[in-house]
């Protein structure tokens, strides 16, 4: 199958961290077809022009893994004709707020005792391992979407690129790909013009100094060892991905293969 590979991506005035998943390569000798699989930051800020691309994408399902707190902060996605909208948080909305609070409000002691000597990243490690242990029913209900209608699918987050990215990965994870392709696709996320705006009180003196960007760093990279600790998981928990994507996910080998017809080319 011949397969249309976009000449260029698109820099969305509203929207942070869009991209087309599609051209990954699976075990098999297929790879994912583009204009089937997106990812991207929320979409709460997108433009017309922004809105109006999107819709041009035909999409299915935008699943959004955003919570409540998210949602108060950036407000609700722009509505997308003929789009079903899924809201499935991957975390409690509870849980964090006073965390990020601190983060957008925090002065710099505040943020040296909470993040500073490698906490910022042992706090990301933790949050990617929980996912994985603890939300297979949502990553169930996304797959199994996936399998039977739910395709052209965009999934996003806040900044897309953790919720959204272990999605992804679980998707890719689901169709053979690669894990090298998995996380060559997760660090884009890293690009300049694709990280998720980090919005502080205060001044830009006060609020953005160096030492304060590096204390924050950590909870806006995207690292290997994150989702490394990710799939680490998987193995230590289920055995594998098999048994993870059958015992942990309840996706029968059918479905599975349904998923790759609809997703590979």
């Amino acid at each position: 199958m011949t397969q249309q590979v976009p000449s260029t991506e698109p820099e969305l005035a509203g929207v942070r961290n869009f991209r087309d998943v599609g051209g990954l390569p699976a075990e098999d000798g297929r790879r994912v077809r583009y204009g089937v699989l997106f990812r991207s930051g929320h979409l709460a800020h997108a433009t017309k022009s922004d809105a109006a691309f999107l819709s041009a994408l035909g999409l299915h399902t935008v699943f959004d893994f955003r919570n409540a707190a998210d949602q108060r902060l950036e407000g609700p996605d722009v509505e997308l004709p003929g789009v079903r909208n899924v809201n499935l948080p991957l975390t409690d909305p509870a849980d964090g707020a006073e965390f990020w609070t601190m983060v957008r409000d925090g002065d710099l002691d505040q943020l040296r005792t909470i993040l500073g000597d490698g906490k910022a990243a042992r706090r990301m490690v933790v949050s990617y391992r929980a996912i994985i242990e603890q939300r297979t029913a949502e990553h169930s209900r996304v797959l199994h979407a996936l399998a039977e209608d739910s395709v052209p699918v965009l999934m996003h987050c806040a900044a897309g690129k953790d919720r959204a990215g272990l999605s992804i990965a679980v998707t890719l994870l689901a169709l053979g790909v690669e894990r090298e392709a998995i996380l060559a696709d997760y660090l884009k996320s890293n690009a300049t013009h694709r990280r998720y705006r980090v919005r502080r009180s205060g001044s830009a003196e006060s609020a953005y100094t160096p030492e304060v960007m590096e204390l924050l760093s950590p909870l806006f990279d995207a690292r290997a060892e994150y989702l490394t600790a990710a799939f680490e998981t998987v193995e230590r928990t289920w055995g594998g991905v098999d048994a993870y994507l059958e015992q942990g996910l309840g996706l029968a080998p059918r479905t599975r293969e349904r998923l790759r017809e609809r997703l590979l080319g």
